[in-house]
């Protein structure tokens, strides 16, 4: 049978009778990965981390405990991984406890959604109190709400779905040299928070009570930031 080819040929492949012989190998099946969704069944045992959250007196008087129960996917294969599954606060105050309940029950529901629930963290986060803000062991909190968010943001970093920011190399060792350099003055003292001197300001970036200004230069001496680049 002659076939006549009308277009031009860019390129050609001789095949040997080696391999006319060879039966054509079936393709590989794709492994079906388990996904989260809305309609996945709860599991009768999930994994659960508590984290215990304690405010200034101003904002409750009774500490919070934050319960995220986690769902092992793909258990047993190289694709296993942890994803949040539900979110429980619990405080003996009732004072917050119909905007808690809400709280809970819509964050619940976007892990059980599946797909990517980071937004979460900085949604809560830019939560701001009317009344002002917090310092929570040298972080500035601007809100309870904003503090679980960064609870959420701890547990998320835990299973594997944030990475954890942290300075490049660079960065740490004009750090490290900063610090090295306000140790060695004996006048300068750490405080009860952050370790960080007494005078350190605010930073915009990390909320780290921990900017100093040195050689004319305000720099954090948490997350790096400066403002001489």
């Amino acid at each position: 049978m002659v076939k006549k080819i009308d277009s031009k040929i860019v390129g050609f492949k001789v095949k040997s009778k080696e391999q006319e012989a060879q039966p054509a190998s079936p393709a590989k099946p794709e492994v079906e990965l388990e996904q989260m969704h809305e309609s996945m069944p709860r599991p009768e045992k999930l994994l659960g981390t508590t984290y215990k959250l304690k405010t200034p007196e101003h904002i409750s008087e009774h500490s919070l405990f934050i319960t995220i129960n986690d769902v092992v996917l793909n258990e047993g294969t190289e694709y296993e991984v942890r994803r949040p599954f539900e979110v429980f606060i619990n405080s003996k105050s009732l004072e917050h406890y119909q905007w808690i309940v809400a709280l809970t029950r819509i964050m619940s529901a976007v892990f059980r959604k599946g797909g990517d629930c980071t937004f979460l963290v900085e949604e809560l986060r830019s939560v701001f109190d009317p009344r002002g803000g917090y310092w929570n062991k040298g972080k500035y909190v601007p809100s309870l709400i904003a503090e679980i968010g960064n609870v959420i943001e701890q547990h998320l970093t835990e299973i594997g779905m944030l990475s954890k920011p942290e300075p490049d190399e660079h960065q740490q060792a004009f750090i490290n040299a900063k610090k090295a350099e306000l140790t060695s003055k004996p006048n300068e003292q750490e405080d009860d928070y952050g370790n960080f001197p007494p005078s350190a300001t605010l930073c915009f970036k990390c909320h780290a009570k921990a900017v100093i200004i040195k050689d004319g230069c305000q720099t954090c001496l948490n997350c790096g930031d400066s403002k001489c680049g």
